[in-house]
């Protein structure tokens, strides 16, 4: 999934979620999105990161939320 789908996939969850604070919408869209992505996302951000382990929910809804964040500071 490219950065920009997942912007449109975060998008549309907190259309769904209006309530949510983003690291809820963040962790909504891993969910949505199933354990082989959840995997790739983890794998993404442990990478940026220079890490080589992590737990992968966690570190997979954090690669979402640093997606999005540094998308919209970039349009800013």
């Amino acid at each position: 999934m490219s950065e920009e789908e997942l912007v449109v996939e975060f998008a549309l969850a907190r259309l769904d979620h209006p309530g949510l604070d983003l690291d809820e919408i963040a962790a909504v869209v891993v969910r949505r999105a199933g354990p082989e992505r959840e995997l790739e996302f983890a794998s993404r951000n442990l990478a940026q990161r220079g890490e080589l382990r992590g737990g992968s929910y966690e570190t997979a809804v954090e690669y979402v939320l640093r997606v999005v964040l540094r998308l919209r500071d970039a349009a800013d």
